[in-house]
């Protein structure tokens, strides 16, 4: 995808709002599936097959929904040579998936018998940026392989490196300019390389737009926008001749495979240059900057990376403190090497999470992640010739890796809460402790969801983890309100019926904010003004802060990481302050209320367990309105978040429901 030279990039043909699609879906050059996902995905499309084959341990082999997708894919038969090849000989190529090989091969089938030029559908080649990388040699030899070996030969041969010249520059093409497709879950399903129009987009750590795939196969409609949208960026070399094109991309639209869609996160001006991220813009810059080079071979420069001093989202997000509990000194006072703090509380995290996703362990993944969150991590360091003092580490509340647990944790906590109700289904403790432990999970959600819109407040591209981090907090606040377990908690029949499918978004609207409205007038005029999205926001952390007032006491009882974060919205309380005790170093201000609202305590939370509950039940609503006009802002209006809100929500008709 990266494009190495500078004068290929694209600008705005127009002015743009935020909210726009600047190009129609655009048709992969070449596309390959993860080597997981063969045997259950359509290789052309990346749809999955309505009826995958059962397993056999013969080695991978492509699979196709329909004829059609089998007759565009550009396949010859050196690819399954390859599968055939990796499968005998796995030494051949000790690298893992062979998705960009198989692409690379797709990219040469297409090609004429000469080598290839130094751009290849105007994309550079990159051959020169790569002559240390060991993927490229082994990776050439494999095709080279299987571009020659008869069908009836698996033996592995010598491959001379003047041999596999052709093969290294296709190679090299696909793993400096292929994109990850992802499906509406956000699973990586495999690769594709897309012309100019996209991959001559540029990098960014704060870029001006996004994109997201459109998955279909032949047999499915395609959505409306795809006649709809003309493309609006064209090549900077172009933008004042005005000879591009509009419908220079249409055509695109006939042809299968997993298309993309580029679109405005924020007002870009006629001429401007349109960015995109190549990395996640929630790890911090020597991340990103690392993660770059190690892949694309470049540093990036854009205005986020160069600012001098870091920007406070970058700071943040590597912010980290050392106390010294026998002098009582604060980081200031202290010098500690950073790196290594970092590494240590990188492999702490790291090993703490491999227990939840590769061990199977959430319990232990949960009581691990919490202790270095409540108590940090300590460390001996050298003081003058021999003597040691023990430091301990603290993660500041917005660190990349503390939001890396948060997510981990709101996940765990689920999973440990439905683990528990399989174990009993009346109500006993089990049910109770999946009570807690949901809770708990809903607010490690919210802190999430806070934390990010914390730092998006000041770098307004994380409007994407932004969308989906409130999603999730609406749904785990929602599924919290509706558990049945409500009314044994307080041994009476609620007010309120327990069943609260009854309470419908269509009968329900704020009189502290307008999202409602808001999202009423998005779906029929595409998209909202800058202003209106300023406004709206404004007016969604108002009363989002307001009901988080009254149930955050609630939701964190029994969890002390929880208790220790004054606020979940708002977060004042990270001023700088001497430190001394567990747990000061994050927490410094002096209650858990930020309004005129007071907070409701232990015994007024049982005896008004209905208007509890519903705070709960309001809250996650506007989570998930508001994450649903954030997703249509970067996703459009046919956005799997959208989808989820509506089915959630059930508007009983209110609003158009773009599932349907």
């Amino acid at each position: 995808m990266m494009e190495m030279e500078m004068e290929m990039e694209m600008r705005a043909g127009e002015e743009i709002e935020l909210g726009r699609d600047l190009t129609p879906p655009l048709s992969p050059l070449y596309s390959a599936l993860h080597d997981s996902l063969l045997s259950s995905h359509c290789s052309s499309c990346f749809s999955p097959l309505p009826t995958p084959p059962s397993p056999n341990n013969s080695h991978p082999v492509l699979l196709f929904c329909s004829s059609l997708c089998s007759s565009s894919a550009s396949v010859s038969t050196a690819e399954p040579r390859l599968l055939r090849l990796l499968h005998s000989h796995p030494s051949t190529y000790p690298h893992g998936d062979s998705s960009d090989l198989r692409a690379a091969l797709r990219l040469l089938h297409s090609l004429p018998a000469s080598s290839p030029a130094p751009r290849i559908s105007g994309l550079l080649t990159n051959r020169r940026k790569l002559d240390d990388d060991l993927r490229i040699r082994d990776g050439a030899r494999a095709m080279f392989l299987a571009r020659t070996m008869p069908d009836d030969n698996d033996a592995v041969l010598d491959v001379a490196h003047d041999d596999a010249v052709s093969e290294e520059a296709a190679l090299c093409l696909v793993l400096t300019n292929a994109v990850e497709v992802q499906d509406h879950t956000g699973r990586t399903l495999g690769i594709a390389v897309y012309d100019s129009c996209f991959s001559w987009i540029n990098h960014s750590c704060s870029p001006n737009a996004c994109y997201r795939f459109l998955l279909s196969s032949p047999s499915q409609p395609t959505p409306p926008q795809c006649d709809e949208t003309p493309l609006r960026i064209v090549p900077a070399g172009q933008i004042e001749s005005g000879v591009y094109s509009n419908n220079l991309l249409m055509k695109e639209c006939e042809k299968f495979g997993p298309r993309v869609i580029v679109r405005s996160i924020k007002r870009i001006n006629r001429g401007e240059e349109v960015t995109i991220t190549y990395t996640d813009l929630l790890q911090p810059k020597a991340v990103r900057r690392s993660e770059l080079w190690s892949r694309y071979r470049f540093m990036c420069s854009c205005k986020r990376c160069s600012a001098s001093p870091l920007t406070y989202v970058d700071r943040a997000l590597e912010d980290i403190s050392a106390v010294n509990y026998n002098s009582s000194r604060f980081s200031s006072d202290i010098s500690f090497d950073r790196d290594k703090a970092t590494e240590r509380l990188t492999d702490y995290i790291d090993d703490a999470i491999a227990d939840y996703l590769s061990i199977g362990n959430p319990e232990s993944c949960c009581e691990r992640l919490e202790q270095v969150l409540t108590e940090g991590l300590s460390d001996k360091q050298p003081e003058g010739n021999e003597e040691k003092s023990e430091l301990t580490y603290w993660l500041n509340p917005l660190h990349h890796l503390s939001l890396n647990a948060y997510t981990t944790l709101a996940s765990a906590y689920k999973i440990l809460a439905d683990d528990l109700l399989t174990m009993s289904s009346e109500i006993d403790n089990h049910v109770l402790g999946a009570f807690g432990m949901s809770r708990t999970g809903a607010a490690y959600s919210l802190l999430l969801a806070g934390a990010a819109h914390h730092l998006f407040n000041s770098e307004s591209s994380l409007v994407v983890y932004v969308a989906n981090f409130w999603t999730s907090a609406g749904d785990s606040l929602l599924n919290l309100a509706k558990s049945s377990i409500w009314s044994e908690i307080v041994r009476w029949d609620l007010p309120v019926s327990d069943n609260l499918e009854l309470y419908h978004i269509a009968k329900y609207k704020c009189p502290r904010c307008s999202l409602i409205d808001k999202l009423e007038t998005y779906s029929l005029h595409d998209p909202v003004t800058h202003s209106d999205f300023g406004h709206a926001s404004r007016e969604f952390v108002d009363c989002v802060t307001n009901l988080t007032q009254k149930v955050w006491y609630f939701l964190v009882q029994g969890c002390r990481y929880l208790g220790l974060c004054k606020n979940p919205i708002d977060f004042i309380w990270l001023d700088t302050s001497e430190c001394s005790s567990e747990g000061e170093v994050f927490t410094h201000s002096t209650g858990t209320n930020c309004g005129n609202d007071r907070s409701i305590s232990g015994s007024e939370a049982e005896e008004n367990t209905n208007l509890l509950r519903m705070y709960i039940l309001k809250l996650g609503v506007h989570c998930l309105l508001y994450g649903e006009y954030l997703a249509r802002t970067c996703y459009g209006r046919y956005s799997h978040l959208i989808c989820h809100s509506h089915n959630i929500l059930d508007r009983q008709g209110k609003l158009p429901n773009p599932c349907h």
